[in-house]
């Protein structure tokens, strides 16, 4: 809610997550939550639309993913200027 230029907006958004339950139940909601939170997407529609691709019930990924470790053959930014 903090986000959000007005309150309301953040409390709307709230209440529409809510409402996702009437739909798919307080588990799976619950568990789209978890994911979302896990991935940084803290919106309705990411909620939504992992709920309709059935996401949360997959299993979660076995480890993040890291970026790569620095090597010397790889071109920083500094080589293209």
């Amino acid at each position: 809610m903090r986000d959000r230029p007005h309150p309301q907006q953040g409390y709307r958004a709230a209440q529409g997550v809510l409402s996702l339950s009437r739909r798919y139940g307080p588990e799976r909601l619950e568990a789209a939550c978890e994911r979302a939170l896990t991935i940084n997407a803290l919106s309705y529609s990411s909620v939504s639309t992992i709920l309709k691709s059935g996401l949360d019930q997959a299993p979660p990924a076995a480890e993040p993913v890291k970026p790569a470790p620095p090597h010397n053959n790889i071109r920083g930014s500094s080589y293209y200027q």
